[in-house]
């Protein structure tokens, strides 16, 4: 629990959050902070020009230090410019970046801590459980999750001998020195992709990350109706994909696989061309095991799911394609994919993101 004691002594973490117009989910995520208990921390609210009650939800928490994010520079991101601005004022040994629409469980904090601590990680990145309540929400998560886990294996992706690289923007806990020597996010400033593109860097440069998926740490409802889901997986879902337009055809192939063999068992009429059918349906249902959801929803994924992911997939491409990528009010155009950026950013000299003095 944040105490007078914890806002006057030097953090171990500073908790960074980002917001723009979160007034839905900001006082939860807060509440869910300031109980921590087991480390000594402070907790720094970005307000991202919001609209509604952001900074009045925020302002109603006396152990928040709340903070503008200023004018959004050419070439950044809102979320970018953000979390920049609330790191330079940040003054723990370790940063936590965490969404607002998170919600921390009791003592996840010290655990994180010492979890990052004991396996030698330089940045610790959770995947948080995801909440999931509207029809679209439960259709398509799954789906979206097991292609994730199969793109960024978590085993893999913590694996130092392995160049893949990944974490999950809601939950990313780095060493303030790490999270200086490569730039910080003012390194990359453009990138939609924050979160893959900092894990890319920091394991470019011989250091070692962390990733897993933790329903026993953080929880999230990330969108909060179908537009929300459109918008946001529009924005990632070409980044996220070497080959987002042949992901999509093989989405549809396998959600179109069992509908075949039903309508051929259906003419057919014969009991093996059922059992087969039966299998065809279970099938893709197995492979969204990965995603970390239950039946019901793996069964909506495999059924009303995969279609809607491959939209999506190419929603994304022609949106990244077209320099016509939108998010929270705001447009953007083309950015390079975090393994390029991570590239480039190895033949340059690092940018602190520095403290204020």
């Amino acid at each position: 629990m944040v105490t007078t004691e914890t806002l006057t002594a030097p953090p171990q973490v500073s908790v960074i959050v980002p917001a723009r117009n979160e007034e839905a989910s900001l006082a939860d995520c807060l509440q869910s902070l300031v109980t921590q208990t087991g480390v000594a921390f402070e907790i720094i609210v970005v307000d991202d020009h919001s609209t509604d009650r952001t900074r009045e939800i925020a302002m109603s928490f006396p152990e928040v230090r709340l903070i503008e994010a200023g004018p959004l520079p050419d070439g950044w991101t809102g979320k970018n410019n953000a979390v920049t601005t609330g790191a330079r004022q940040a003054r723990g040994e370790w940063l936590l970046f965490t969404d607002a629409d998170t919600i921390h469980l009791p003592g996840s904090l010290a655990a994180a801590l010492k979890e990052a601590k004991e396996n030698g990680a330089e940045l610790l990145s959770y995947s948080p459980e995801q909440i999931a309540v509207t029809f679209w929400e439960m259709a398509t998560l799954p789906v979206v999750f097991a292609e994730l886990a199969r793109q960024y294996s978590p085993s893999k992706v913590s694996d130092p001998a392995s160049p893949i690289a990944a974490a999950n923007g809601q939950y990313i806990l780095i060493r303030r020195d790490t999270y200086d020597a490569v730039g910080g996010h003012a390194a990359i400033a453009g990138n939609i992709l924050e979160d893959v593109a900092l894990a890319h860097a920091v394991k470019h440069s011989g250091r070692k990350i962390r990733f897993r998926y933790a329903a026993d740490r953080v929880r999230t409802r990330m969108y909060r109706n179908y537009r929300q889901l459109r918008d946001g997986w529009t924005k990632n879902l070409a980044l996220l994909f070497p080959n987002p337009g042949w992901l999509a055809v093989k989405s549809l192939l396998l959600w179109a696989f069992p509908w075949t063999a039903l309508t051929i068992a259906v003419v057919v009429k014969h009991s093996w061309w059922n059992a087969f059918a039966v299998f065809a349906f279970v099938w893709p249902t197995m492979r969204l095991r990965r995603a970390n959801f239950d039946l019901a929803m793996e069964w909506l994924g495999a059924l009303f799911g995969m279609p809607m992911f491959a939209y999506l997939l190419l929603r994304s491409k022609r949106a990244h394609a077209n320099g016509s990528v939108t998010w929270k009010g705001r447009t953007y155009g083309p950015t390079v994919a975090p393994k390029d950026a991570a590239a480039k950013l190895s033949t340059q000299t690092p940018t602190p993101a520095g403290r204020l003095s």
